[in-house]
């Protein structure tokens, strides 16, 4: 059963548990209910919508937002929901026939994505890379695309969410200068992935991705696959290999050994009620320059 075949049976299951399987979200009074897709999202909805909102995280923490299944808890919510945000470039697979399936006509979807410069995967069969809220720059793209979200599903406070984008905006102009800063002290600028999670942040702050471990999203690495990135590794003088919590670092350890590097353990997503976006991504920086300062 292909991934898209899995996606549209679990959908329909949903659809057939939801009246006896979900009771009705308690939302308080005068909030919007907002659903977001990942925890990145998830947060930049809570900064921009600060008390006027209610965010609902759909892709629970520790998941792939690849190959995740929607489940009926998240279709109640979005059958509700005032705003679905999204990332978009096909991260959500599933979104489209959720959106579908919860027959909400109010709801506004908004792909945060939408409007930026998308790399453009190597895969056979693999479209744009997702994952472009790991640079901070896009991240104000995706931070203002929620803004005008929410101002379009709720205009009598439109200045409120003004006022709050700019202020996290700020935040993440900041943000970016710490991490020129830091990484300009880098004595070593290339590195392997097991997925390719930093393309765009190696792209905004000068790294270069030597290679990739993993062949395509949730495609087990062949021998091959593994020997290809221990060449690279050694060529490029790799000293770190990024590996990420939600997937299997096994042959991320197996390329470290061979071409002497460190496995860095990244975190993309993060993990709420407490992640914060510009803390995750001060310690994801402080793992890189232990391996490359």
């Amino acid at each position: 059963m292909t991934m898209a075949t899995q996606a549209r049976f679990m959908i329909a299951l949903v659809l057939i548990i939801l009246p006896v399987g979900c009771g009705k979200s308690e939302i308080a009074p005068g909030k919007m209910l907002v659903a977001a897709s990942i925890a990145p999202i998830y947060h930049f909805a809570q900064q921009v919508g600060g008390d006027r909102v209610e965010v609902v995280l759909l892709v629970p923490p520790g998941s792939n937002p690849h190959t995740y299944q929607i489940q009926p808890n998240q279709m109640s919510a979005l059958s509700k929901a005032s705003v679905l945000a999204l990332n978009g470039v096909d991260l959500e697979f599933w979104a489209d026939k959720a959106i579908d399936a919860a027959h909400n006509t109010t709801l506004i979807v908004v792909r945060t994505a939408d409007g930026l410069s998308i790399i453009e995967e190597s895969h056979e069969g693999e479209h744009g890379n997702p994952h472009v809220w790991l640079d901070p720059i896009n991240a104000i793209h995706q931070v203002q695309s929620i803004r005008d979200a929410f101002i379009k599903s709720d205009p009598a406070h439109a200045s409120e969410y003004e006022i709050n984008a700019e202020r996290y905006i700020e935040r993440l102009r900041k943000l970016d200068s710490e991490i020129r800063a830091e990484v300009a002290g880098f004595s070593h600028k290339s590195f392997v992935t097991f997925h390719p999670t930093w393309t765009y942040f190696a792209q905004r702050y000068g790294l270069t991705q030597a290679a990739e471990i993993e062949p395509s999203p949730g495609k087990e690495p062949s021998p091959r696959d593994i020997a290809h990135a221990i060449k690279m590794a050694r060529e490029t003088n790799s000293r770190a290999i990024f590996a990420e919590p939600q997937m299997s670092p096994k042959a991320a350890h197996v390329v470290a050994e061979e071409a002497n590097a460190k496995v860095l353990l990244l975190d993309a997503f993060g993990a709420p009620p407490d992640y914060d976006y510009i803390d995750n991504m001060r310690t994801n920086l402080k793992l890189m320059a232990e391996a490359l300062k």
